[in-house]
């Protein structure tokens, strides 16, 4: 497996090697030896899957604390456009993001740590995304900021008349309205040892 380096340190792609002949394919979608070694020590205890047309955008997504959330993120089919924002106030990348197309035919991964907003946007007709956490969703701690904030500057690379949003996601703050996430206590080496 490639492990790949963002323009934030902290966030990883993953892009397994994939055996393919014409019966079909096989690849090792996870192996905790390798996660370890290049983001730390981990354990998932939720896997969910989502299902979205072209052009919803789902985001962007965080939890508060303490019920806050890493993520392993990949596509199953389809493609998307997948984004995570630095929100950990203090850090030299806040407010700044890194976007991943992701994949089903490379079938690459984004890893976004804790202290990160996620969110993407689907490229394909459809999309499966499938995502690991390392921490149970908690509706009470539920919260985002508005894809959209000028202030992120994200391209997301359609025409806006095309993108569709949940209402929920259509509210949301903008970035910077509420300061949930320290640099200081969401440092990479102090949450994965």
């Amino acid at each position: 497996m490639q492990v790949i380096p963002t323009a934030i340190a902290d966030v990883l792609v993953f892009e397994p090697k994939v055996f393919g002949d014409d019966r079909g394919y096989f690849f090792e979608s996870f192996r905790q030896d390798i996660f370890e070694r290049h983001a730390g020590k981990v354990s998932f205890v939720q896997d969910n899957e989502s299902k979205s047309s072209y052009g919803v955008l789902r985001g962007l997504h965080f939890q508060k604390p303490p019920f806050t959330q890493s993520k392993l993120v990949r596509v199953v089919s389809g493609s998307v456009l997948d984004v995570a924002v630095d929100l950990r106030f203090g850090s030299p990348t806040y407010g700044k993001h890194v976007t991943c197309r992701l994949d089903a035919e490379r079938k690459n991964m984004l890893w976004i740590p804790k202290g990160f907003a996620h969110g993407f946007l689907v490229l394909s007709p459809e999309a499966v995304f499938t995502y690991k956490c390392d921490n149970y969703y908690s509706p009470a701690h539920d919260a985002g900021v508005f894809w959209g904030d000028p202030s992120l500057a994200i391209g997301w690379g359609l025409p806006l008349e095309e993108i569709r949003v949940s209402q929920k996601d259509a509210s949301l703050p903008k970035f910077g309205e509420d300061v949930y996430f320290r640099y200081e206590d969401y440092e990479h080496h102090r949450l994965y040892p």
